[in-house]
Formats: structure tokens, C-alpha cells, sequence
């Protein structure tokens, strides 16, 4: 191979392995956006008085214990996730992992409404005893965005 291909070659290389992380995550915030879009557009049909989410309303859904639970050692999304969401969680029930639920550590959560709507409602019923609304939903994710 001429020497002038293999440098074009291997300068080509470099760059998609500088930017393609960059695109990956351009496409993560793209689609969480879009989620977040979604829940927005769902909770200011159910309020018109809706002015955004909040992070601290999202903590406390997360670290909170709801007694409508429907077992009593899973009240609250940290008795899976822990206490730390950066940090990998242990599913109660079935002792398997469970990878970090915050962006920072797991910059694929919340990205994609149908996954994201798949886990809100079967944890929601599991912890909460009840559907999340879309204003739960879009605090809790502000929340883990922001750890």
C-alpha cells in the first residue's frame, strides 16, 4: 500500500475514533431530549399550569419510600438502584445486577420513549403501587440527568 494511502488511511482512523463518541453521545442527548419532550408535552396536557421539571422532585421519587409498594422491602427506587445512582444496583428480587441508573455512568438511559415507557411501568407499579404521571416520569429523569 503506498505510503500516502496508509497515512490518509490511519489520519481517517484517528478522527472516527476522536468523534464517533462524540456522535454516540450527541445521539443519547438527542433522544433523552426527545423523551423529555414527550413527558413535557403529556404533563402540560394534564396542567396547564406546568413550568418544567425539577431534579430535587426527581431525588426525592427516587430516594423516597412509598408505602403503596407492593413489598415491603422494594419501597423506593434505591432499594434496587442504591443510594447512589452512578453506581451499579442489585435487582431485590432476583439478586442480578443492575447497571447505573444515572446518565453520567450510563449515558443510554432514557433515550428511547418505548424502553423508557417498558421500565416506568413495571417499576412504577412495583414501588409507587400506581402508574408514574408524566411529570413524575420527566423529574425523575431531570434527576438522574444531573448525577
Amino acid at each position: 500500500m503506498p505510503i500516502r494511502t496508509l497515512l490518509t488511511c490511519t489520519l481517517c482512523l484517528s478522527f472516527a475514533v476522536v468523534l464517533a463518541p462524540a456522535a454516540w453521545a450527541d445521539q443519547n442527548s438527542a433522544g433523552r431530549a426527545a423523551v423529555l419532550a414527550a413527558y413535557a408535552a403529556q404533563a402540560r396536557k394534564a396542567d396547564a399550569n406546568f413550568t418544567g421539571f425539577s431534579a430535587a422532585r426527581g431525588e426525592l421519587l427516587y430516594s423516597s419510600r412509598h408505602l403503596k409498594a407492593r413489598r415491603a422491602d422494594i419501597q423506593a427506587c434505591a432499594a434496587c438502584h442504591g443510594a447512589d445512582p452512578t453506581k451499579p444496583g442489585e435487582n431485590a428480587r432476583t439478586g442480578r445486577p443492575i447497571d447505573p441508573v444515572a446518565v453520567s455512568a450510563n449515558p443510554k438511559r432514557f433515550t428511547a420513549l418505548e424502553n423508557t415507557e417498558k421500565w416506568f411501568g413495571r417499576n412504577c407499579k412495583e414501588i409507587i403501587g400506581r402508574d408514574c404521571t408524566a411529570l413524575e416520569k420527566g423529574d425523575y429523569i431531570t434527576y438522574l440527568q444531573s448525577r
